[in-house]
C-alpha cells in the first residue's frame, strides 16, 4: 500500500513537472519570430566577425570582435561564439535561430535551478513552483527576448550550474567540476564573479554553520573568480567605456533602483526596454529611501539567518535568497554604467528573490492549514497571470514599432526612445511623423549625434538639402571619432550625386573604424559609380585582407578589372542610389507598384544594379506576380552570385508559385 502510494505521488509530480515545462514553452511560444533590437545592431546585425566560423579563435584573443562600436567592445568570447554559430545555422541573420539557442539555454538554466532549489529546500513541489514562477515571470522576458542579452542568461546559468553541481553531487566536489560552468559564465558577462560570495553563504547557512570553515571551502572558487576577473578586465580594450558621467551620482541612485526591481518582482508592471530614469543630482529623498530599503533587507537577512530562534533553519533559505538578490545586483550597482536602470539586470538577482519569496510564501501559507486543492488553485492562478504578462511582453518585443511605442508611452522623457520610435515612422515613409518624434527627442537629448544623423536623413528624404547637410555636419562635429555620422552623410551625398565628396567621407570612415563593413561596401559602390577602378580595387583588397571570406568584397574586386570610367554625376541630378532609396521607402510603405517603378529607374541608369533588381523581385512577390519576381531575382543573382537576400526572395517566389500552381495575378 505504501509502495503504491509512493508511486502515485511520483506520477503526480511527473505530471506537474511536464505541465510546468509545457507552460513555460507556451509562455514563450509567441517570441521566436521577434526581431533584433537596440544593441543587437552593433553586436549582431552589423558585426562582420560573426559571419565566419573561422573567427571563433579570434573571439578569445581580440575583444574588438564583440561589437562594431569601439566604446561597447568588451571581452565576452562565449557570447560572440554562440552568435557566430547561430548565424551559421540560420545561413544569415534570421532571428529564429538566435531565439531558439537562447531559449534552449534558458530551459537548461531552469532545469539546474530546479536541481538547486530541490537540493536546498528539500521540497520538490516548492522547488518546481519556484522554477515555474521564474520561468514565466514577465521581467525575465526582457532578457529572453533581447538577443545580445543572452550574456545575462549565460552568466546566470554558469552560477546556477556551479551551485547546483556543488549542492547535488557533493562526491565530485574535490574534482572542481563545479567551477567549470562558473568560468564559462565569467567569459560571458562579469557579474558571475560573485559566485564565491554565494557559495560561501550557501555552505555557511546549509552545511557548515561555521563561517571560517565555509570560507576555507570557498577558497578555490575565490581564487579562480579573482584570476578570471583580472584577466577579463585586462582583455577589455582601451576604447571600452562604461558610460556614466558621474560614478558617485550613479551609485547613490542604485539603492532606489533596487527598490524598483524588488517591487517589479511582486508587481511586474511598468516594464520598459529603455527607461527614462536618470541619476540623482544629489542625495535626495528617493536616494535616502533607497538606502533605507537596502539596510532593511540586510537587517532582515541577518535576523532570518541568526536571530529567528527556533525558526532559524526554516528562514535561512529566505536569508540566502535575499542575499543572492543583493549580491547579484552588486556588480551593476557599483560599476557606473551609461543607464542607471535596465530591466534585463533583474534576470540574475531574481533567481535569489524567487528562492526567498517561495520559501517565505510556503511558511506563511503552511501555517494557515489551507487544503491542497485551494493551494494548487492559487499556484495555478499566479502562474496563469504571470504567463499572460510574459506573452504580452513577447508581443511588445515583436518589432521596433511595438517595442519603441511601448517605451515612449512608459518613458515619455526618454529622448532615445522617442528617436527610435521616430525611426519606425521614417521606415514607413512617414517623414512628418518621424520629424515630430525627432524634435521631441531633441528636448531631452540636445547633443545626441545619432539623433542629428536621423534628422539629416529625414530632411534629406523630404528634399530639404540645406537642413539635411546642417544636421549631418553637426553629427560629425558632436562625434568626430565615430564612423556612423560620416557613413550616413556619405550615403546622402551619393544620393545627391555628390559622389567624390561621398568617397572622401567614406575613406575617413573606414580609417576611423575598419570593421564597419557598411562603409566599406558603400565606398566600393561609390568608386564603381565614379569609374575609379584603382580605388575600387584598393578598397576591395583592403576589405579582403581584414575579412578574407567576404563575398561582397571579392565580387567588387572581380568587377574592378573590367570597370570603365563614367562621367561624374552632376550635383542635384538623380542617381541610381537615390532611386533605390525611393524604392525602399515605397516598399516599406506597402506601395509596391511605385517601388517597382523607382527601382526600374535605378536600373535604367545602372543596368547591373543587383540591389535594384532584388527590389523589383521583392515587390512583384508582394503583388503575387511570381514569374516576374523570379525573373528579377534571377537577374540580381546573375549580377551578384553571393546575394543572399535575392536568393531568399527567389526561393520564396518559387515556393509560393508551387503552392498556388500559377504564375500569379
Amino acid at each position: 500500500m505504501t509502495s503504491s502510494s509512493g508511486a502515485s505521488r511520483r506520477q503526480t509530480f511527473i505530471l506537474g513537472l511536464c505541465a510546468a515545462v509545457v507552460l513555460i514553452c507556451f509562455a514563450y511560444a509567441n517570441h521566436f519570430e521577434n526581431s533584433f533590437h537596440f544593441d543587437d545592431t552593433h553586436t549582431v546585425q552589423e558585426n562582420p566577425f560573426i559571419r565566419d566560423l573561422h573567427n571563433i579563435p579570434k573571439f578569445f584573443t581580440d575583444p574588438s570582435t564583440f561589437s562594431t562600436l569601439p566604446p561597447n567592445r568588451s571581452y565576452r568570447p562565449l557570447v560572440t561564439t554562440s552568435l557566430a554559430i547561430d548565424y551559421w545555422l540560420g545561413h544569415g541573420l534570421h532571428p529564429l535561430w538566435f531565439h531558439i539557442t537562447t531559449f534552449c539555454w534558458f530551459l537548461t538554466q531552469l532545469g539546474l535551478m530546479f536541481t538547486l532549489f530541490r537540493a536546498t529546500l528539500r521540497n520538490e513541489w516548492l522547488a518546481l513552483f519556484g522554477t515555474a514562477i521564474y520561468g514565466v515571470h514577465p521581467a525575465i522576458a526582457e532578457t529572453v527576448n533581447y538577443v545580445i542579452q543572452r550574456s545575462d542568461i549565460y552568466s546566470t546559468l554558469g552560477v546556477v550550474a556551479g551551485l547546483a553541481i556543488y549542492a547535488q553531487w557533493p562526491g565530485v566536489r574535490h574534482y572542481g567540476l563545479y567551477l567549470l560552468p562558473v568560468a564559462a559564465g565569467i567569459f560571458s558577462k562579469p557579474p558571475a564573479i560573485v559566485f564565491p560570495a554565494l557559495l560561501f553563504t550557501w555552505i555557511w547557512f546549509f552545511e557548515e554553520g561555521n563561517p571560517r570553515k565555509a570560507a576555507i571551502r570557498t577558497l578555490p572558487s575565490a581564487a579562480l573568480c579573482g584570476a578570471l576577473a583580472w584577466f577579463t578586465a585586462a582583455m577589455n580594450p582601451a576604447s571600452y567605456v562604461t558610460g556614466a558621467t558621474s560614478p558617485f551620482l550613479y551609485r547613490i541612485t542604485q539603492p532606489f533602483i533596487l527598490l524598483g526591481y524588488f517591487r517589479k518582482f511582486f508587481i511586474p508592471t511598468g516594464l520598459s526596454a529603455d527607461t527614462d530614469q536618470v541619476p540623482f543630482t544629489d542625495f535626495n529623498n528617493d536616494a535616502f529611501i533607497g538606502f533605507i530599503f537596502v539596510l532593511a533587507i540586510a537587517c532582515f537577512i541577518w535576523w532570518c539567518a541568526f536571530g529567528a530562534g527556533k525558526a532559524r533553519k526554516e528562514l535561512r533559505p529566505v536569508a540566502f535568497g535575499l542575499f543572492w538578490f543583493l549580491a547579484a545586483s552588486a556588480p551593476t550597482s557599483w560599476i557606473a554604467l551609461a543607464e542607471v536602470e535596465n530591466d534585463h539586470r533583474m534576470y540574475f538577482p531574481f533567481v535569489g528573490l524567487t528562492f526567498a519569496a517561495c520559501q517565505a510564501g510556503a511558511l506563511v501559507w503552511g501555517r494557515r492549514a489551507i487544503s491542497p486543492p485551494v493551494t494548487a488553485a492559487a499556484c495555478v492562478a499566479i502562474l496563469a497571470v504571470l504567463t499572460a504578462g510574459t506573452r504580452e511582453r513577447n508581443r511588445i518585443w515583436h518589432d521596433d514599432d511595438s517595442l519603441w511605442l511601448d517605451v515612449t508611452l512608459k518613458s515619455p522623457k526618454n529622448g532615445r526612445g522617442l528617436m527610435n520610435y521616430g525611426l519606425t515612422r521614417m521606415a514607413k515613409a512617414d517623414y512628418a511623423g518621424a520629424l515630430d518624434y525627432f524634435n521631441r527627442a531633441l528636448i531631452y537629448n540636445p547633443n545626441y549625434y545619432i539623433l542629428e544623423i536621423n534628422l539629416g536623413i529625414a530632411y534629406g528624404a523630404i528634399n530639404r538639402p540645406a537642413d539635411a547637410e546642417t544636421h549631418f555636419a553637426r553629427a560629425i562635429a558632436l562625434a568626430p571619432g565615430e564612423v556612423s555620422p560620416r557613413f550616413f552623410y556619405a550615403r546622402w551625398l551619393s544620393w545627391m550625386g555628390r559622389n567624390p565628396e561621398a568617397a572622401t567621407q567614406l575613406r575617413t570612415a573606414v580609417q576611423l573604424n575598419p570593421d564597419y563593413l557598411d562603409a566599406r561596401y558603400l565606398l566600393m559602390q561609390t568608386d564603381a559609380t565614379l569609374g575609379d577602378a584603382a580605388g575600387l580595387r584598393t578598397a576591395a583588397q583592403e576589405t579582403l585582407a581584414r575579412f578574407p571570406n567576404d563575398a561582397t568584397a571579392a565580387s567588387w574586386l572581380a568587377r574592378s578589372a573590367n570597370l570603365q570610367p563614367v562621367p561624374v554625376a552632376t550635383p542635384g541630378v538623380r542617381t541610381p542610389e537615390g532611386y533605390l532609396t525611393d524604392s525602399l521607402g515605397y516598399f516599406r510603405a506597402g506601395q509596391f507598384q511605385e517601388c517597382v517603378d523607382a527601382a526600374k529607374q535605378a536600373i535604367r541608369l545602372r543596368p547591373d544594379y543587383a540591389e535594384a533588381w532584388n527590389n523589383v523581385g521583392a515587390c512583384y512577390n508582394n503583388l503575387n506576380q511570381w514569374d516576374l519576381g523570379i525573373q528579377a531575382e534571377l537577374k540580381a543573382i546573375q549580377i551578384k552570385p553571393d546575394f543572399q537576400l535575392a536568393k531568399n526572395n527567389l526561393a520564396f517566389a518559387q515556393q509560393s508559385k508551387a503552392k498556388t500552381g500559377s504564375a500569379g495575378r
